[in-house]
């Protein structure tokens, strides 16, 4: 159903076919955007890049802030952790409460709450009131991002139009995580870390304006039960992963703690498919994992994400420890990334519209392990910066079709009233990614590192061996992992419903 205002609703279920295993049709003027169309989509587009950035944007700041607040160096990580918890581990639930009382209000009381928690970070003025303040800014976010999400799948139909302002989103949130490492380390050393939280006040403020002007109300039409053990095994799962994968980080994975969290995790987890088997009201309907777009499509995003953003962490790593650049050169190193990645996110919906969604993001995870593996060649001096900047750039380019496409292709075919549920999938998805790769490459790192540190090579050197190898094996995974969706996804004659 087109409207008067330029936008398309697709209020009818979806075919259950599976578009994504085949090219899309050729664009049509259809895909053009009102201008109304685009002043929604832009809005949408800033609410999830200032989550993004919010991710980000304290690396950098980090040993500045904690000095100023007497954080302990050992729980720096806090700040990191303290938002990833609640961000990743309530996107599902809040997903489905959007579906059910209605996704502009969870998106504007989530923003709202975002916005108010940056103002206590920009104000804080002891190490808990900073971390309570991260805790309530990743609650926040949790209520914006399915909900920002859902409102951009149900209100841009399926087809060229979506996956155009697909492919806006996904440049702007790849931007929104690599800017946040340039605009850490500028306004860490021109002013202060405390910058870095009041710019999100500033950028939740005016998308709150425009939010009650340009959105308009989506909910699922038929009211369903509330899957209350479903919803508290999955929460309670997904806290417990992002905890020990988080503080497995700092301590390694043999602490008791860590062992203790994962083991939950797995067990709740678990325990959520079982509960979800035996619903009649799931939270998250199996049928739909078990389509093939839907499971494989966010495999392609986890190992998207979690291994470039292990990377960019080894990256920095290697940056500023081994060729000792200061936090405002390695930043605008990142920033020649994120240039790269909004090009990218221009032509990737063309590449989508061209050959298909699936196609795109098997190209995009092979080519990206396959440049990732060029990073080998770092080494110590001006060369080897340039050789990271470079070749990183060109796998981020590969990293934003994959992007793009893994989120057209887990939300595609599926009927309104499951978009919520699926784009809680796809968003929970990028969270965790963005929470399970630097864990676990920089555990191999280390390893590696400690190694050559206790065979008598000096600090710089074992740093660089522990980066190679690290990002060694972010390539082998990456295309170890796009040759399986490539699999998952090969196009079959009678697709699952």
């Amino acid at each position: 159903m087109t409207t008067d205002t330029g936008l398309t609703t697709a209020t009818e279920p979806r075919a259950t076919a599976d578009p994504a295993t085949a090219p899309a049709a050729v664009p049509d003027p259809s895909a053009r955007l009102s201008v109304r169309a685009r002043l929604v989509l832009f809005l949408l587009c800033a609410a999830q890049f200032a989550v993004a950035l919010d991710f980000s944007i304290l690396n950098i700041a980090l040993p500045t802030l904690g000095h100023d607040l007497h954080l302990a160096q050992a729980n720096l990580q806090w700040g990191m952790t303290a938002f990833a918890l609640p961000s990743g581990g309530f996107l599902l639930l809040f997903g489905r409460i959007a579906d059910q009382i209605g996704r502009r209000r969870v998106f504007v009381v989530g923003l709202a709450l975002f916005t108010a928690a940056s103002v206590l970070a920009t104000l804080a003025w002891s190490p808990e009131s900073f971390l309570a303040a991260r805790a309530l800014q990743g609650l926040g976010a949790a209520a914006i991002v399915p909900s920002g999400m859902a409102l951009l799948t149900t209100t841009f139909h399926e087809g060229p139009q979506r996956d155009r302002a697909m492919g806006v989103m996904g440049s702007l949130m790849a931007l929104g995580f690599t800017f946040g490492m340039v605009l850490g380390g500028v306004l860490t050393q021109t002013l202060t870390w405390r910058s870095t939280m009041g710019l999100n006040v500033v950028m939740g403020a005016l998308v709150l304006v425009g939010a009650p002007l340009l959105l308009t109300e989506s909910r699922n039409e038929r009211r369903v039960g509330f899957d209350v053990p479903g919803a508290i095994a999955v929460t309670g799962g997904l806290l417990a992963l992002i905890y020990g994968l988080s503080t497995a980080a700092q301590s390694g994975f043999g602490k008791g703690t860590v062992i203790g969290a994962l083991v939950a995790a797995a067990l709740l987890l678990a325990s959520f498919v079982v509960i979800e088997s035996r619903t009649a009201e799931p939270l998250v309907s199996l049928r739909i994992l078990r389509r093939p777009s839907v499971a494989f499509g966010n495999l392609g995003g986890l190992t998207t994400f979690a291994m470039m953003t292990a990377v960019i962490f080894l990256g920095t790593l290697y940056l500023q420890q081994v060729n000792g650049l200061s936090p405002m050169v390695t930043g605008l190193v990142f920033g020649v990334m994120g240039v790269v990645c909004a090009v990218s996110g221009n032509i990737a919906p063309r590449v989508v519209a061209r050959i298909g969604s699936a196609r795109t993001m098997v190209v995009g995870l092979l080519v990206q392990g396959l440049l990732t593996t060029l990073l080998l060649l770092v080494g110590r001096g001006s060369t080897g910066t340039w050789v990271f900047m470079l070749a990183g750039s060109a796998a981020a380019f590969f990293h934003l079709w994959a992007i793009v496409s893994y989120g057209v292709t887990a939300t595609s075919g599926l009927p309104d009233e499951e978009q919520g549920v699926a784009t809680g999938l796809v968003t929970t998805t990028q969270q965790i990614g963005m929470t399970v790769g630097i864990p676990l490459l920089s555990a191999v790192a280390s390893a590696r590192s400690d190694a050559l540190r206790s065979a008598g090579h000096s600090l710089a050197t074992a740093t660089l061996g522990g980066v190679r190898l690290g990002l060694g094996a972010d390539a082998a995974l990456v295309v170890l992992l796009a040759l399986t969706v490539a699999v998952g996804l090969r196009p079959r004659k009678h697709p699952t419903a």
